[in-house]
């Protein structure tokens, strides 16, 4: 039975975080709490790889003479394949990269927190009243009375098995191979309470003038970029397909421009996104919009 190493997560006082309140502060650890949860129930699952390549994402499996059992988490049930078809190395440095993404994700939560709640010098641009982007490039947005840096999140092309078999069974070229590109997890770190936005690109390579918006569509253990169909043949030709949301462009210092929605954002999921020839870039700077009760 496959599984994985408790792990103990201690909260620590910081001389930069700036408590309002004692409700504030208590709002303030239980969202920290429920950041920290995340990653632990993702660590749960694993893949069971197979030696032509292929993966199974299941959340244990049992060895069982010539026979291997596992729980498939894709379709919710118990199912077996030969032991000889199974790639027991593969499967082990796939736990291993699991728990180490798992632990720098954890790190990062807790850096992005820390920034939530610390109230930066005043070394750049007042975009707020008493608030100042920091001297780093970056991409920052006001909440409340915070300083908030959306950090960047890497997508990852996956084939969609369905049209995969598609392809197989049609003659050329009747239809196109598909990828879809993927953010791991339902939901990003960043929580914005703001349906109305502005953005505040820092970057002396004039990133401010290549992000563009783009509206992610949501899944059980991923969020979908963008779709990519491929032709078949010798010159064929790759298109992207992904929901944009129109911004405002504004250039408001050297080396810092302002981005912001023409119309108020709809709950869900988002990414800002370097496109460049109709083409994006693959590292985002997620976040997600949602409602917030306000907490007094």
């Amino acid at each position: 039975m496959a599984g994985f190493p408790s792990r103990r997560i201690q909260l620590r006082m910081d001389p930069n975080v700036r408590y309002l309140s004692s409700s504030r502060f208590l709002f303030a650890i239980v969202l920290l709490l429920s950041m920290l949860a995340a990653p632990r129930l993702a660590l749960a699952n694993q893949k069971l790889c197979m030696k032509d390549g292929t993966f199974q994402i299941v959340s244990s499996y049992e060895v069982h003479g010539d026979r291997v059992r596992y729980f498939s988490v894709e379709r919710g049930e118990w199912e077996e394949v030969p032991t000889d078809l199974v790639d027991f190395d593969a499967t082990k440095r796939a736990v291993e990269e699991t728990k180490a993404a798992h632990q720098k994700q954890l790190e990062e939560t807790k850096e992005i927190e820390k920034e939530r709640f610390y109230k930066p010098p005043d070394q750049g641009l007042e975009v707020a009243p008493g608030i100042c982007l920091p001297g780093d490039d970056g991409i920052f947005t006001v909440e409340g009375k915070r300083l908030v840096r959306l950090p960047v999140s890497a997508g990852e092309a996956v084939t969609d098995k369905k049209r995969a078999a598609m392809v197989l069974a049609v003659p050329l070229p009747v239809v196109k191979a598909r990828s879809l590109v993927l953010l791991e997890g339902p939901k990003a770190t960043i929580r914005l309470n703001d349906p109305w936005p502005t953005f505040y690109v820092q970057s002396a390579e004039g990133l401010g003038t290549r992000l563009e918006l783009v509206r992610l569509k949501p899944g059980k253990e991923s969020r979908v970029l963008e779709n990519v169909d491929t032709g078949r043949g010798k010159n064929a030709k790759a298109s992207e397909e992904r929901t944009m949301v129109s911004l405002e462009r504004k250039q408001v210092a050297p080396n810092i421009y302002a981005l912001k929605p023409f119309q108020p954002l709809e709950a869900g999921e988002y990414a800002l996104g370097e496109v460049v020839d109709d083409k994006l870039r693959l590292d985002v700077y997620d976040f997600g919009y949602e409602k917030w009760e306000v907490v007094k």
